[in-house]
């Protein structure tokens, strides 16, 4: 026998290798990942730093984008994708051991869901016995899981990948890994080392990925987690902080962790004396503040009294406590009385307060008053256009509204906390409204600002930043008056957080103590409304950027000290490898490292005003950042700022992708990462990574979707992963009408090489790797790569193109190709059950309704397949032909639920010969005579012989795939007798 010989790993022999991302992706999984990730919210990893920033990417698509970039294809394109799902924990072993770890079945319901000869083995009574080891366990959760048909099944029942022991989570894998691999000398026992093995494999060293617009910090702390070292800059100073703190906080070790927590809870124990020294929270009996409501209040231009502007009386509906108004007429105000206790009926009738669809409305002896805020507030047109008002605008000096003012501001409610309960793992809580006392300490606090109000700004503990106009802080002017920062925080909650600052300021851990105080400020301002949902009905604060927007509020609530809880400033633990990381404030265009990949999530089209809304952290963090925030702007540097849209936009997105090119090997690659809108966005953004030197390579879509009540109308939030590599050097020349062929021919090619890897998947594992949405993205990928080889298309050069400005309606070369795209991608997906000489015949409506309908079978109710297909269909108005349009529950109209209006002639499905036969099985429905319908489809239809077939077709596909049972057995008659049917009848 021969000897085995061992590969050793050669330097840069995968130089040339292209990516395993740019053929095979398991984007499906990624998604749900992705929105399991999303659902987390607060337990995401990276949220702790601070909720207030909302564009974060979820860590597990990251992930998968690093690895998928990294690793080469083979030969055998089943058991690559194997390999990648078994290093994502997707696989059938890691999701067993992910179920395992989240205690995902009981002994009882093992013993329910599979057959198990010898229970006594493994179980005493209702749990396991103790001599069962865990991979004895696993045996029986891997039996448990194959009873589960879907990966969504299996994967909702575990933990995330990230929640688990990476070592015990991994364990099985590395000698798979190293078997595939062999040839390459891999051999590897973590992703950290798998990470490293193959940057010198492509690279010749460990891999760098950069992040030119790190934002929230995602990007650059994944692939520090997985072992590349990462670059991050960002021109904004906030989103440096989040960046540094999550990969030196929450990626700090366990013995800095300890450090830190110890600093922390240094300065939250001199916080409190300082409280407890001032006499400002605590009640005479020992009862201690947690929350504290404040309302605005305006004077009636009718009768002269003051009333507090409040849009409901409700404060807590667990503890029925509501406010109630009594009126006072020797003051002509009303006192405010909060009741406990109330009934059902009484906090129903509280939901109605003094503010109502803009108005101020109150009752006075019998008598209903009503005047429009607008009034209140003086509205009136300038000479500009825009609206002015009356309101004062404050000055620097101010922190509360002057006697004059048009709106004062007024405690009318205290929720305290009792004394026996302070130290208590639950405390006990209640309302009430302020007393004497109450009103003295809170006159106390007000002294004290005024005192140091000065001093502070001077010294930087409080904001003297002065508010500039812009989309989101021009509202504050005009809603408010509010001129300068500070102005948003009342003297309660500028007091605290200038006591934050001062005692972080001399913490050795200084800059965690700008992370909380960034969040307390979050958390702890006028802009935070009181939510009576939260804490299970309760009642509690919002954040400010609950939403990402400066909202101002007729009521706000306060926190005192004790109001965040132990959980407020929490933060995960996930300890990162020794990489190397570095994190810049500069702009995108001026890149300070080389990186061999490049991911980011640019600002696009309807992005987010961070360069405003971080304004009001700014405004706190400014003066005398410690180190290293020392060697960052603290500023927005709004003209600096690459906003997303128009000229200005395109041009700089150029230069910061041009320069990210530039600082990235031949070989290397990028990802860019955009929301899915419309043709229009793709167009911009194909045509300035075409101009920065990028050629596409490959294009994925997850589907990130949610619904809320901030989302309402059917909002869909789909990324779509665009894989980028440098255009190969020289001049290429193409023409539209020779590129349009060339384009057609690799759609089909790249489609029905992934439609062959689908059936081989699907044959030996039950489930394809792509659903259509997959093969529809691959398609403009396709197309896009044959597009951005060439360097001038039709004698224009495509920098020019990519920088001209766009006129209105205008159809660029990108538009047209990446609407081919759809048109050949779609023409080659034919629903199951039709033919493909059928579905040629269609019309788009046609062919959107019957392919939606077919994806309906599967259990498909995302909205964004149903956009993605009416683009590609060129549907007018899918809206027309849906039932539901919820994110997660989208569905079409069932046949009984068209109206006779939806299937006029003035109607795409209505003009469509599939509208005819909508109306002929609501008619068969309704018992109207088979012979009559088919007379009046013939006498409808002038070329009703020629298309009988394919109406035969069409029924015959709506027979198998309609959901109503009636429905089925009407297209099977009808069917029927259309198929029958002798000439001359």
């Amino acid at each position: 026998m021969h000897a085995k010989t061992k590969t050793t790993l050669v330097p840069l022999a995968l130089r040339d290798a292209p990516a395993l991302i740019e053929t095979v992706f398991p984007a499906q999984k990624v998604s749900f990942e992705a929105q399991s990730e999303r659902k987390a919210v607060a337990a995401q990893t990276l949220t702790g730093l601070g909720s207030y920033w909302k564009g974060r990417k979820p860590l597990i698509l990251v992930r998968a984008i690093v690895l998928g970039s990294l690793l080469p294809p083979t030969d055998d394109a089943e058991a690559d994708l194997a390999i990648f799902e078994k290093l994502m924990a997707f696989d059938d072993e890691g999701l067993a051991r992910r179920a395992f770890a989240a205690n995902a079945y009981s002994a009882t319901t093992l013993q329910e869901v599979i057959p198990i000869s010898d229970p006594e083995r493994y179980f005493s009574g209702r749990g396991w016995r103790r001599d069962v080891t865990d991979d004895e366990k696993l045996v029986l959760y891997r039996r448990a899981l194959a009873t589960l048909s879907s990966y969504e099944e299996k994967a909702s029942l575990g933990k995330r990948p990230e929640e688990l022991d990476q070592n015990w989570l991994f364990a099985p894998v590395w000698p798979e890994v190293n078997r595939h691999y062999a040839h390459l000398g891999v051999n590897v026992r973590s992703l950290p080392e798998l990470v490293e093995q193959f940057g010198i494999l492509r690279y010749g060293h460990r891999p760098r990925v950069g992040d030119t617009f790190s934002g929230g910090g995602s990007i650059p702390f994944e692939a520090a987690r997985i072992g590349c070292d990462a670059y991050a800059s960002d021109l904004n100073p906030v989103a440096c902080m989040l960046t540094w703190g999550a990969l030196n906080v929450i990626g700090a070790t366990a013995e800095q962790r300890a450090v830190l927590e110890d600093a922390q809870q240094k300065v939250f124990a001199a916080v409190d004396r300082d409280l407890v020294e001032l006499k400002v929270e605590h009640d005479v009996k020992g009862n201690r503040a947690k929350a504290y409501l404040y309302c605005l209040e305006a004077r009636c231009p009718e009768t002269g009294w003051m009333i507090p502007l409040m849009p409901s009386f409700v404060i807590s509906p667990k503890q029925g406590a509501i406010a109630k108004l009594v009126p006072n007429p020797e003051h002509k105000r009303f006192q405010i009385e909060v009741v406990t206790g109330a009934s059902a009926k009484a906090i129903a009738a509280a939901e109605s307060g003094t503010v109502q669809d803009g108005d101020m409305v109150y009752q006075l002896d019998g008598k209903t008053y009503r005047t429009p805020i607008k009034t209140l507030r003086g509205d009136f047109r300038q000479a500009n256009g825009t609206t002015g008002n009356r309101l004062r605008r404050w000055d620097k000096s101010d922190f509360k509204p002057r006697p004059d003012d048009i709106f004062q501001e007024r405690l009318y409610a205290i929720q305290w906390i009792t004394k026996a309960t302070l130290n208590a793992g639950r405390q006990g809580t209640y309302f009430a409204a302020p007393n004497d006392d109450d009103l003295k300490r809170e006159q106390r606090v007000e002294e004290i600002v005024a005192e140091n109000l000065s001093r502070w700004q001077e010294e930087g503990l409080t904001p003297d930043m002065a508010i500039e106009p812009g989309d989101e802080t021009t509202r504050l002017f005009r809603e408010r008056g509010w001129t300068h920062w500070h102005h948003l925080f009342n003297a309660r909650q500028l007091l605290l957080q200038a006591l934050m600052l001062k005692h972080w300021r001399t913490s050795s851990a200084a800059p965690l103590g700008w992370l909380n105080v960034a969040k307390a400020a979050d958390f702890n301002s006028k802009l935070c409304r009181w939510a009576t949902a939260q804490g299970g009905g309760l009642g509690g604060p919002k954040g400010v950027f609950s939403n990402q927007a400066l909202n101002t509020f007729y009521n706000y609530a306060t926190r005192a000290w004790l109001g965040f809880g132990a959980s407020s400033f929490k933060m995960a633990e996930a300890p990162l490898p020794d990489v190397e990381r570095s994190i810049v404030s500069a702009t995108a265009d001026r890149p300070a490292q080389d990186c061999e990949f490049w991911i980011t999530d640019p600002p696009y089209a309807d992005a987010v005003n961070y360069h405003e809304i971080t304004e009001f952290f700014i405004a706190w963090l400014r003066k005398n950042p410690p180190k290293p925030f020392d060697e960052w702007v603290w500023d927005s540097r709004r003209a600096l700022a690459i906003k997303g849209s128009g000229e200005d936009f395109r041009r700089g997105m150029v230069a910061a992708y041009q320069a990210m090119a530039e600082h990235m090997p031949d070989n290397g690659m990028q990802c860019v990462m955009f929301t899915h809108q419309n043709t229009a966005v793709w167009g911009d953004l194909i045509g300035i990574f075409w101009a920065a030197g990028l050629q596409v390579v490959a294009a994925w879509y997850i589907a990130t979707e949610t619904s809320s009540e901030l989302k309402k109308g059917g909002y869909v939030q789909g990324t779509v992963i665009l894989m980028l590599k440098k255009r190969a050097a020289g001049e290429r020349t193409g023409f539209k009408q020779r590129l349009l062929p060339a384009v057609r021919q690799e759609v089909a090619r790249q489609i029905e090489t992934m439609m062959h890897l689908n059936d081989t998947v699907k044959a030996h594992h039950g489930e394809p790797v792509f659903n259509d949405s997959d093969l529809q993205m691959a398609g403009y990928a396709a197309a896009l790569k044959v597009l951005t080889a060439y360097t001038h298309i039709g004698g224009e050069d495509v920098t020019s193109f990519a920088l001209r400005p766009r006129a209105r309606g205008e159809v660029t070369v990108v538009d047209e190709i990446v609407q081919q795209a759809a048109e050949t991608a779609s023409s080659l997906l034919v629903p199951e059950g039709l033919t493909a000489d059928a579905w040629a015949k269609l019309t788009g409506i046609e062919r959107f309704v019957l392919r939606m309908m077919d994806m309906e079978t599967t259990g498909s109710a995302k909205l964004d397949n149903y956009q993605n297909f009416a683009k590609a269909f060129r549907v007018e108005d899918y809206s027309r032909v849906m039932g539901d349009m919820r994110p997660n529950h989208a569905r079409l109209k069932r046949v009984s639920e068209y109206a006779s209006r939806d299937l006029t002639d003035a109607t795409e499905i209505g003009a469509a010969r599939l509208g005819r036969l909508i109306i002929a099985l609501q008619q068969l429905g309704k018992d109207t005579e088979p012979q009559v319908i088919v007379d009046q489809l013939r006498g409808e239809m002038a070329d009703f012989l020629e298309v009988r077939s394919l109406l035969v077709d069409m029924l015959a596909f709506i027979e198998r795939k309609a959901p109503e049972s009636e429905v089925r057995s009407a297209a099977e008659v009808l069917g029927a007798r259309l198929k029958n049917l002798r000439f001359g009848e």
